[in-house]
């Protein structure tokens, strides 16, 4: 066998095994949390069956499941608008934490005058203003996207400033060096650096913006998961809440995973 013969073949099987390493990781990170939560399901179930604990309290699983499929409809009809409205105030923190982001790296005096105010604004206690979002903006769908916009907007900033500032030194100085615009410099360098946390933050941010949604729905809605959660549990309804729940997780991690995919795809583009 010839010399490159050997070394295409080393290579080849070289390459078989990061596959086979990479598809044994994949399978572990999608196996392991899945065999996690089967044994706190079946564990849940034989407790709650062995103690008589009364449903009131605590349902088994297979009761919130029964409860999940008698309630399909109401629970997917009300999953629509917690949805869209988490969307919305995802995307409204997303546009404004990234401009207040940039603002915040670009000018000193900005950064001096507004950031100690970000965070005092982030101190501010959440659930304490949701009644002044009613107040201010009724009782339809904008006081909610406010609310989900009031919780989810600080993580865009913080990791927009963290990211567009953690461009290598010596690749701006060899921009500078060339006489490369702002504009240049922020696009071509700032902006690929700053992909991986500016990602994170918005993971982070969808998952709070679910939040705000339902805070905002147990004081002013009378539709979505928040308000299903809230009537059920006044009717002591427990099964219902935990079916309301899990439609809710389902949700969640629905738009966290098409966060990661857009991550994944956009990573790629940018050959991160």
């Amino acid at each position: 066998m010839s010399d490159e013969l050997l070394v295409a073949e080393i290579h080849a099987a070289s390459v078989r095994r990061e596959q086979r390493s990479m598809l044994a990781r994949t399978a572990r990170k999608t196996i392991l949390p899945v065999i996690a939560a089967a044994i706190v399901v079946v564990a849940w179930e034989i407790a709650v069956d062995a103690s008589g604990i009364k449903p009131a309290v605590l349902p088994a699983p297979s009761s919130v499941l029964s409860a999940t499929f008698a309630n399909r409809d109401i629970l997917i009809a009300n999953a629509l608008p917690t949805t869209l409205e988490t969307i919305a105030g995802f995307i409204l923190s997303l546009s404004l934490g990234g401009l207040l982001g940039v603002l915040l790296t670009y000018f000193a005096l900005v950064r001096d005058a507004l950031y100690p105010n970000v965070i005092l604004f982030q101190l501010i206690p959440k659930v304490a203003v949701a009644p002044l979002f009613m107040l201010w903006l009724g009782i339809g769908w904008e006081s909610r996207v406010a609310m989900a916009l009031f919780i989810a907007f600080f993580p865009i900033v913080i990791s927009t400033v963290s990211g567009l500032q953690a461009a290598d030194p010596a690749i701006l100085r060899l921009c500078e060096s060339l006489a490369a615009s702002r504009w240049q410099v922020f696009f071509k360098v700032r902006l690929p650096y700053s992909l991986p946390f500016l990602f994170n933050g918005m993971k982070i941010s969808m998952t709070l913006a679910i939040i705000g949604v339902i805070v905002g729905e147990f004081i002013t809605s009378q539709q979505g998961l928040g308000y299903i959660i809230l009537f059920a549990g006044s009717r002591l309804e427990t099964a219902t809440v935990m079916a309301a729940l899990l439609v809710l997780c389902t949700v969640g991690l629905a738009l966290y995973g098409l966060v990661g995919l857009v991550e994944r795809i956009v990573m790629t583009k940018f050959g991160h």
